[in-house]
């Protein structure tokens, strides 16, 4: 007989007994154990009440469900399923039950026109280094050098947004033209002076509309004013 003492009801949240209430109809062998071995491979990590005790939010109940459902039915072990969790914590799609191995959904790019609608936040995508090589068809090489020369930037967690795959194809584009990530320092410049501008004007005026749907406006203009300015000095 289990001498463990259970979990006082939390004030919020879910304590491992009714945790394993809601799993055991489709895992009827689900024990505290388990969950708390789960615990202490960083695969599921439930909040602590100031006495200590885990409380479980019912995402905590959904990735238990994931993780269960993984090793009975996929045969997946741990580090393939820790792989896979991480995907899904950075925004990749489900790699499904017809591969052993996650291939994330990766994003594809998609040209940015100077449609106000091109520049609202997409999906929080985080991607890593290879995937990001994966989805833009650039190699190492060149990931290396658009890295080096600020056109492509990681954040604090190593990972890269959705909108770096359409700068890797971009500049996989011109390099096919000889343009090479050292030749394209210009266009980071040009950037972060443009993202600077809209920062100052939206902290200095008001307009209508959300702050998304004015800097959606702002690069949108800046983008088309771009365009045309490129446009007219080629047809001199």
């Amino acid at each position: 007989m289990s001498t463990t003492r259970p979990d006082p009801p939390a004030r919020s949240g879910l304590t491992i007994g009714q945790v394993l209430e809601r799993l055991r109809d489709d895992f009827p062998d689900v024990t505290s154990s388990k969950v708390r071995f789960l615990e202490t491979q960083g695969l599921v990590a439930p909040e602590r009440t100031p006495a200590g005790y885990r409380v479980f939010r019912p995402e905590d109940v959904d990735r238990l469900r994931y993780i269960l459902a993984a090793q009975r039915d996929r045969f997946w072990p741990l580090k393939v399923i820790r792989e896979a969790l991480d995907a899904l914590d950075r925004g990749l799609a489900d790699p499904g039950t017809e591969s052993v191995r996650p291939q994330p959904d990766l994003p594809t790019p998609d040209p940015v026109g100077p449609e106000p609608a091109a520049f609202r936040p997409r999906a929080r995508v985080r991607l890593t280094g290879p995937e990001l090589r994966q989805a833009s068809g650039i190699d190492k090489p060149m990931f290396a050098a658009l890295e080096s020369f600020g056109l492509l930037r990681a954040d604090r967690t190593g990972h890269f947004t959705a909108e770096a795959v359409s700068v890797a194809v971009a500049a996989r584009r011109l390099a096919e033209h000889g343009l090479e990530p050292r030749h394209l320092r210009p266009f980071r410049t040009a950037a972060d002076r443009e993202i600077g501008l809209v920062d100052q004007v939206l902290a200095t005026r008001r307009g209508s509309g959300s702050k998304e749907e004015r800097t959606a406006e702002i690069l949108s203009a800046c983008v088309a004013l771009h365009v045309a300015l490129v446009r007219s000095g080629l047809e001199r």
